[in-house]
């Protein structure tokens, strides 16, 4: 049996660009359906499921940041955010409201077909581990981060975190007491040619820390070495 083709939906008012990518992506072997404003977005997600969205900033009626925290409170899909604008702003709050990636207007779809590929890359499940109990396990306070199930649990509670910020947490905990500063973050956990806006490390440290830290203000597991960059510290050094 062949495998389903990834489905995509396009939320984008923009009716020609809706039909480019539409046409390209097909091409390229997703599934993908376009949605011109949030009420058909929600129309189409009543009945189907989606792999990953793409999603306008600047939508009539209901905008872009705000589908993208209805989205992200409803479900853990992927989203890439587009925009006109691509200010330094726009980006931080795409990435503050759980976005995995942005980018801005116009572009290349070459460009975000391998920016899709790379979100999902990171979704997708690991090879199944070793047989050996804790192959592919690390342990820090009371979580336990899987990476062959790419999920981290706190107790028995699974902790929710979006594509890009469990490949955060994962090049984070690889590479415990030691200092890595944001270029070398960039360039492992992007997997495709950067922005010179490199800010957005800063914006998923902090998403990240907000959902492990007891208190973000004093961080005892992602600490920030001032000038240099930040450190994975699993015995919770305050």
């Amino acid at each position: 049996m062949p495998d389903t083709p990834i489905q995509i939906l396009v939320v984008d008012d923009d009716s020609a660009l809706r039909a480019l990518l539409g046409d390209y992506l097909a091409g390229e072997g997703f599934s993908v359906a376009g949605a011109e404003d949030g009420v058909a977005m929600d129309a189409w997600l009543a009945e189907h499921e989606t792999d990953l969205v793409i999603l306008d900033l600047m939508l009539p009626g209901e905008d872009g940041l705000s589908l993208a925290r209805r989205l992200r409170a409803r479900a853990n899909t992927p989203i890439i955010m587009l925009s006109a604008r691509g200010g330094d702003i726009d980006r931080i709050v795409g990435l503050e409201v759980g976005a995995d990636d942005y980018m801005p207007k116009p572009f290349n779809p070459r460009e975000l077909l391998a920016r899709i590929r790379a979100v999902l890359r990171r979704r997708a499940p690991s090879a199944p581990p070793e047989p050996r109990e804790d192959d592919g396990v690390i342990r820090f306070g009371p979580y336990r981060l899987d990476l062959g199930q790419r999920e981290l649990r706190r107790g028995d509670e699974s902790v929710v975190l979006t594509s890009g910020e469990l490949e955060l947490l994962r090049i984070l905990a690889e590479h415990p007491d030691r200092v890595l500063d944001r270029d070398l973050l960039l360039d492992l956990l992007k997997g495709y040619e950067r922005s010179p806006f490199d800010r957005s490390i800063d914006v998923q440290i902090a998403r990240l820390r907000a959902k492990i830290e007891p208190d973000t203000k004093r961080p005892r597991y992602i600490r920030t070495i001032w000038g240099k960059g930040y450190m994975f510290t699993p015995a919770g050094d305050a």
